[in-house]
């Protein structure tokens, strides 16, 4: 399991638990999700942004490490 808070280019992450990390701007707003999941060829990482005024979350895709879905906050 990564470390239970960390930073990533400006956004913060906190472990929510073993699947899934919290993202965050500094000032505590809640950007997105970033969850582990199972796939046959190793671990994978989906990114959902939370658009607010909707409350709802909206995937932006799937990727092979946590830091590549993690940089996706900052350039989608």
């Amino acid at each position: 399991m990564p470390s239970l808070r960390s930073t990533r280019g400006g956004l913060h992450l906190v472990q929510v638990h073993d699947d899934l990390a919290r993202v965050t701007r500094p000032g505590g707003e809640i950007v997105g999700y970033v969850e582990r999941f199972d796939d046959p060829q190793g671990d994978r990482y989906r990114a959902k942004r939370f658009l607010p005024r909707q409350r709802r979350f909206v995937e932006i895709g799937e990727f092979w490490s946590r830091d590549d879905a993690t940089d996706c906050f900052r350039f989608a």
